[in-house]
């Protein structure tokens, strides 16, 4: 799967030719978690014919290198003429497109494959989320051409772009002196990545701020090299602005007389009554058939059977016949990355969320906005992440001295955070520091086993938690298959020591089933929805996997993984739902279905997700299941999971915190189809 890129060749004139003025070059600073991890730097050469970008992207992303190189070629009135793109746009993903255009007609080669584009609607070359450059040369195309609807790009797709406003903010001075402000246009692009990305630039045009996701769907950010003391402001106004989208337009929207407005999302009445579904008592089990469950100022009030608890005259009633009521589900391993992530967690009936490591300003104006009731989106729990210095750190907030760790914990801990998380590249005696002083101000401690440490060496530290199923598989005795046998007696013990440490296990099934995966495999089999995703999200998972024949050498651990999670539940180890994202929402479910496969019942799988994440957070006296006095967290399905768990995919009605939502209508916000 290679291509030669096409050299542009200028035309050759006896006449002597005035000099072309010097080129223009800028060089945008990248971003992830907050901490710089590389650059793009691009140079514009003025022709006799129009303008060219040569640009350089690289960056390095927990050790492995994202190389990317970039030619675009327009017209003085920036009409395109070819691009081509080479590289890397993730640690997992490569790029090889050609775009050239000829009149109507675009000549595009994507890796080995060669085909043609009728350009009667017009269109523009950009392969992604990056580079920045053609980003920004995009806008510039679209203020040219009257500010379209959309626009059709190359190789395929469509974008829209709309002007959402303006910012004036404040330079933090480099010398002494003043700060000054700065006002910059804001511009809101959809259809490049999921969602919706934001671009800040300066009247002239040129780029300031481009925050995005990349091709893992982790966030970036693009900040030009002057600005980027400006990244903490725009990353907070990035949250505010996304969420408001959503809530802008549901706001608008009719009402009807259940209180879910007519085409999209959420509305809210003091006095509830849920009434003729069965309730699901998940502490025990117990099916209530026919149940009534009344709802006061977003408490859950009371429950009971139809024709023995009354509805009061002035509830509003929300029939539930012949449907299944549950608790709110919980995400114990979420990355909130971006404002669409919100209403895709509630359309899956998903109503809490740990976030387990995010960019500090970002996730904490995410929360603030969906308490304050301006935002779409679960509850969300945060676990602050730290991680150690070196290449395969991750994130700003790091820790080499047990003194760093104290005040790195004290950060979390004032900014409202309920955990630590810790990442791979702390020692040993920092995880101790961090431990011991998150346990002082009463919090607990999650994470990765660090590399160097044995799982039992991170919970000797103080780790309450582990993130990830592979560092109990790491601990115990393999086969030479990779396989696991569960009646060894070193591996019995692996699953004592956990069990007697009281540590809560997340496993994170579903991660390694889509890395592990042969790619020849059907997708749908473990995504059913698959179809209705964001393009771009498709596109991103589909090729996500192995090789076929690598998939089966790997197939025992993937199988080993499912039975630890088994013997973990059998032991009486905690065991808590969670997806570390995956398909935005429906990955829970994917979760709870591979716990059933690996041998618990759906009610046990269910647990995972309802009441024993409420009672490891210490907060099953505020929410975790349907009783009265707790929050009112709950999901109306279609279908009976306690007899087939993938029934609850089925999602008809979600009420978070005594807000009612349309799950087509959020699915509609965050961008899915039919």
């Amino acid at each position: 799967m290679r291509i030669h890129l096409l050299l542009l060749l200028l035309p050759v004139c006896a006449i002597a030719q005035p000099a072309p003025p010097p080129a223009d070059s800028a060089t945008f600073l990248l971003h992830k978690f907050a901490q710089n991890i590389g650059k793009e730097t691009y140079t514009l050469r003025h022709t006799d014919s129009g303008l060219v970008y040569d640009v350089v992207f690289k960056f390095t992303d927990r050790g492995r290198a994202v190389p990317l190189k970039t030619r675009l070629t327009l017209t003085n009135s920036f009409e395109p003429v070819s691009l081509f793109i080479k590289g890397n746009t993730s640690r997992f993903s490569a790029i090889n497109d050609t775009v050239r255009i000829q009149g109507r007609t675009a000549f595009i080669k994507v890796d080995d494959s060669a085909y043609q584009r009728d350009l009667a609607a017009g269109g523009f070359p950009v392969a992604g989320y990056s580079p920045g450059t053609v980003q920004m040369a995009l806008l510039k195309y679209w203020l040219g051409h009257g500010m379209p609807e959309s626009i059709p790009i190359l190789p395929d797709g469509v974008v829209k772009i709309s002007k959402d406003g303006t910012d004036e903010l404040t330079i933090p001075p480099r010398a002494p002196g003043p700060p000054h402000k700065i006002t910059l246009g804001r511009y809101i692009i959809n259809g490049l990545v999921w969602g919706n990305e934001l671009v800040w630039t300066l009247p002239d045009g040129q780029l300031v701020c481009l925050i995005t996701n990349d091709a893992e769907g982790d966030k970036l950010e693009m900040m030009l090299e002057p600005y980027e003391a400006l990244l903490p402001q725009l990353l907070q106004r990035a949250a505010t602005y996304g969420m408001q989208l959503f809530s802008r337009e549901m706001a608008s929207l009719p009402v009807d007389k259940t209180g879910v407005s007519s085409k999209f999302g959420w509305n809210e009445r003091r006095r509830l009554a849920i009434v003729g579904g069965t309730l699901i008592d998940v502490k025990t089990g117990a099916a209530t058939s026919n149940s009534v469950i009344l709802v006061e100022d977003r408490v859950i009030k009371a429950t009971g059977k139809s024709g023995e608890l009354v509805v009061p005259a002035n509830y509003s009633v929300i029939h539930a016949e012949g449907k299944t009521i549950l608790p709110g589900l919980w995400d114990m391993h979420a990355h909130f990355e971006q404002a669409e992530w919100g209403p895709a967690y509630l359309a899956a009936g998903v109503t809490t969320v740990r976030d387990c490591g995010n960019e500090y300003d970002y996730i904490n104006a995410i929360q603030m906005v969906i308490n304050r009731g301006n935002g779409v989106g679960p509850h969300i729990l945060k676990a602050g992440i730290i991680d150690g210095p070196g290449p395969m750190g991750l994130g700003v907030i790091r820790a080499s001295t047990p003194e760093e760790a104290v005040a790195a914990v004290k950060k979390y801990k004032d900014a409202g955070f309920m955990q630590i998380k810790i990442y791979s590249s702390i020692t040993p005696p920092v995880v101790k520091a961090i431990c011991r002083e998150a346990h002082r101000l009463g919090m607990t401690v999650t994470g990765h086993i660090p590399e160097g440490m044995s799982l039992q060496q991170g919970i000797d530290s103080g780790m309450d938690m582990v993130n990830h199923i592979q560092y109990v598989y790491q601990a115990m005795k393999k086969g030479k298959d990779r396989g696991v046998d569960l009646t060894d007696s070193t591996n019995r013990q692996v699953l004592r020591f956990i069990k007697d440490h009281g540590t809560v296990i997340d496993p994170t099934l579903g991660v390694f089933e889509m890395v592990l995966r042969s790619t020849k495999d059907d997708i749908t089999t473990m995504e059913p929805a698959f179809s209705t995703l964001p393009l771009p999200l498709q596109a991103l998972f589909k090729n996500m996997g192995m090789a076929p024949d690598v998939a089966a050498q790997y197939r025992p651990m993937q199988d080993g993984m499912g039975k630890i999670v088994k013997a973990l539940h059998d032991e009486g180890v905690p065991l808590v739902a969670g997806t570390d994202m995956g398909f935005p929402g429906f990955s829970l479910d994917r979760e709870l279905e591979l716990y059933v496969a690996a041998g618990l019942t759906p009610l046990e799988a269910i647990q995972t997700s309802t009441l024993i994440p409420a009672r490891v957070m210490k907060m099953d006296k505020i929410t975790g299941s349907i009783t009265p006095g707790l929050q009112a967290d709950l999901v109306i399905i279609e279908g009976d999971p306690l007899s087939r768990i993938r029934d609850i995919r089925n999602v008809q009605l979600v009420i978070k915190g005594g807000k009612i939502y349309d799950p087509k209508a959020l699915h509609k916000l965050a961008g899915f189809g039919k």
